[in-house]
């Protein structure tokens, strides 16, 4: 294989395939499954991903690393149990997945694993490798949990307790995700050039499919954002950086760990309290479907118990 895998944008990548005529594209698909080779065949997935996807050039980084987890694990798999690549059937396709799910995998991530395996089976299928289609009717297990169970949000005293132990640096990213509704990863990527402190607003560039929206502040978000440095980025940093530092926030503070999503919670969560619609909540954290934002009416519904206690 003479594919230049890693260098340059994603569409330069994906042209390495994409501009192949479609004899030579299927003889390195079907010699990458022979030989199993993980960069070969995962730049043909991510190829087919960027020319046939509908996020395309878009796709975020975070997508493209989880769906090469997905490959990997299943490619690793494939050479513990010798299956042919190119003729898998639907009852691999089953014992792949319910192995999975005997392993311990979270019913999130199983799908994750499953999204990555339709994909790699597309993509083998666009380059005429195979006409497998070992995933397109298996389905996960149920997840038994309901959605709201597993997303609890920090409580008002927890957000208090974690402001009150953090850096200013700190402060203003938990408020971004608890006031602001961000995701972390789009905490991380904010720029100072997209804040205007002075209206209360920043603009939020998703690396979900590429979009993006105006998303309005109160002045606790505006004053730890004023007592900042200012730079390129606002916040800057990794994830993983971002995820040690609120471990350890958490900690101190006496709060138990839920991660940053369940700060974005909290904001959708006080919004729909405090009487906001769900049209309102969904433009404020982003959600493209009114169903999305749903959940946090049942995270709010205290407030409705405590109006009935004394009926």
């Amino acid at each position: 294989m003479t594919l230049d895998v890693y260098r340059g944008s994603a569409l330069d990548r994906a042209k390495g395939w994409g501009d192949l005529l479609p004899e030579e594209r299927r003889r390195r698909a079907v010699e990458a499954a022979r030989d199993r080779d993980g960069e070969a065949l995962w730049s043909l997935t991510e190829a087919y991903l960027t020319l046939h996807g509908a996020s395309g050039t878009a796709t975020s980084p975070r997508t493209l690393k989880a769906y090469r987890w997905a490959v990997g694990r299943f490619l690793a798999y494939v050479g513990e149990q010798a299956v042919n690549l190119l003729r898998m059937t639907t009852e691999d396709g089953v014992r792949f997945v319910r192995t999975v799910e005997a392993g311990g995998l979270s019913p999130a991530s199983t799908r994750v694993q499953l999204a990555g395996v339709r994909l790699f089976y597309k993509a083998l299928r666009w380059a005429e490798a195979s006409q497998a289609a070992p995933f397109s009717d298996v389905q996960p297990v149920r997840d038994k949990t309901a959605a709201w169970d597993k997303r609890s949000p920090y409580s008002e005293a927890e957000v208090r307790a974690l402001l009150d132990a953090a850096e200013p640096r700190m402060q203003a990213l938990l408020l971004l995700c608890a006031h602001g509704g961000l995701r972390i990863s789009e905490a991380l990527a904010l720029q100072w050039a997209d804040v205007n402190l002075a209206a209360r607003e920043l603009i939020v560039r998703s690396g979900k499919g590429g979009k993006r929206r105006k998303v309005v502040f109160g002045e606790s978000l505006r004053a730890a954002l004023a007592s900042l440095p200012r730079g390129e980025a606002v916040i800057g940093g990794s994830y993983p950086a971002a995820v040690e530092r609120l471990q350890r926030l958490c900690g101190r503070a006496g709060v138990s760990y839920r991660g940053h999503h369940a700060l974005r919670h909290y904001a959708g969560t006080r919004l729909m309290r405090e009487g906001a619609t769900l049209d309102d909540v969904a433009r404020h954290l982003g959600h493209s479907a009114l169903e999305t934002a749903r959940i946090y009416a049942k995270w709010s519904e205290e407030g409705l118990r405590r109006r009935l206690s004394g009926w």
